[in-house]
């Protein structure tokens, strides 16, 4: 398997060995899991909404890169350096977010995917954030990975870290908590 192919956003990572950090942790959680890149393809990217929804994993963590890096270079170009912002460390984070979902999941007889026991016990901030350990990702990536979720409204989290969440939340609530008229 490509990593490339399934994450073509890795190519806007500049720095040549936080790209390399990055495209090995995605490679390590698919040889740990039970889900295959096709997997990634076809399954809800939330298991909240229920398994009939179309959005796909790959279409939310692709939608939550594109989100994040358009609003940091629309920071960049607004608020002349008074919040600067590291698109490397940006996108990289992004991209890793719910990398730890890859260990949380697994898939049941009819081949849905539900959450396995170690998702009990361990959520995908922390699974995340000890992949890319392990592959050498920079603290500043892995607090991305770490805040990312609710878990983060209990630390300072950084430009980089505030732009992710917010991209992931913002595309994420209104499938969970949208007034339907």
């Amino acid at each position: 398997m490509n990593i490339y192919e399934l994450w073509p956003e890795l190519n806007w990572i500049e720095g040549k060995e936080l790209r390399e950090q990055t495209a090995k942790t995605w490679e390590l959680a698919l040889e740990r899991s039970v889900l295959t890149e096709n997997d990634l393809k076809t399954i809800p990217f939330t298991l909240l909404c229920g398994p009939d929804l179309k959005v796909t994993f790959m279409d939310h963590k692709q939608s939550v890169v594109h989100i994040a890096k358009a609003a940091a270079e629309k920071c960049n170009e607004f608020y002349h350096g008074e919040l600067p912002i590291n698109m490397d460390v940006l996108i990289a984070g992004a991209i890793l977010a719910d990398v730890g979902k890859l260990l949380e999941y697994v898939m049941d007889e009819n081949r849905k995917a539900k959450q396995g026991n170690y998702g009990k016990y361990l959520r995908h901030p922390f699974s995340g954030v000890s992949l890319a350990e392990e592959c050498g990702v920079p603290a500043e990536v892995c607090h991305i990975i770490a805040t990312h979720a609710g878990e983060g409204n209990l630390v300072k989290r950084t430009t980089e870290a505030y732009l992710v969440h917010h991209a992931d939340f913002m595309t994420f609530l209104p499938f969970k908590e949208r007034l339907k008229i």
